[in-house]
């Protein structure tokens, strides 16, 4: 049951920022439009940042679902645009309110987990620490990031697909050169 309250504070977060900016939106006006109590928001969550810092977690577990190896990592890559797109209102709105580093803490969740599904799969059975798995997944996490967010701050206008098929290109075979160059220093 704890979850269904998150899940509607999540929808009436979404839904109210349709209206008004985040700064605007009070618990009062989320507990009122899902019919819960203060008290009940409170057990859940410490504030509204806290609220939309969870709502962004949920969307990025959705959005990759298990798209994380070598052969489908671009087809995650589309995933994660899509999920920004699809909660466009939601991503515009906490961009541009005093919280956009929750919108890059996100992304760069989203990123690296896709990315370090990728290097772990190419790093069998090849001598390279875990720092340097880390430092190749947050390299490349930060590269899709500032694509992203500049995708974002021109207001998602611009055809992701093909910026995701220009990242691909830029990336063929750059992260399994990224491993072999760690592992032959």
């Amino acid at each position: 049951m704890p979850n269904m309250t998150k899940y509607a504070l999540e929808a009436s977060l979404k839904k109210l920022l349709l209206q008004k900016p985040l700064d605007k939106i009070t618990i009062n006006d989320l507990t009122s439009d899902c019919g819960i109590s203060r008290m009940a928001f409170y057990y859940h969550f410490k504030d509204i940042y806290d609220l939309t810092e969870w709502v962004c977690r949920e969307d990025a577990a959705r959005a990759l679902q298990g798209k994380k190896t070598y052969d489908n990592w671009q087809e995650g890559l589309l995933q994660i645009f899509e999920a920004v797109l699809e909660n466009k209102p939601f991503i515009l709105n906490v961009y541009h309110s005093v919280s956009r580093e929750q919108i890059e803490n996100y992304l760069f969740e989203l990123t690296y987990h896709l990315i370090m599904g990728v290097v772990e799969e190419k790093s069998v059975g090849i001598e390279i620490t875990e720092e340097e798995k880390d430092f190749i997944a947050n390299f490349y996490k930060y590269s899709f990031v500032g694509i992203m967010l500049d995708w974002i701050k021109r207001g998602m206008k611009d055809n992701y697909q093909e910026i995701a098929e220009k990242i691909a290109v830029t990336l063929k075979g750059n992260v399994a050169n990224s491993i072999h160059n760690f592992a032959d220093r």
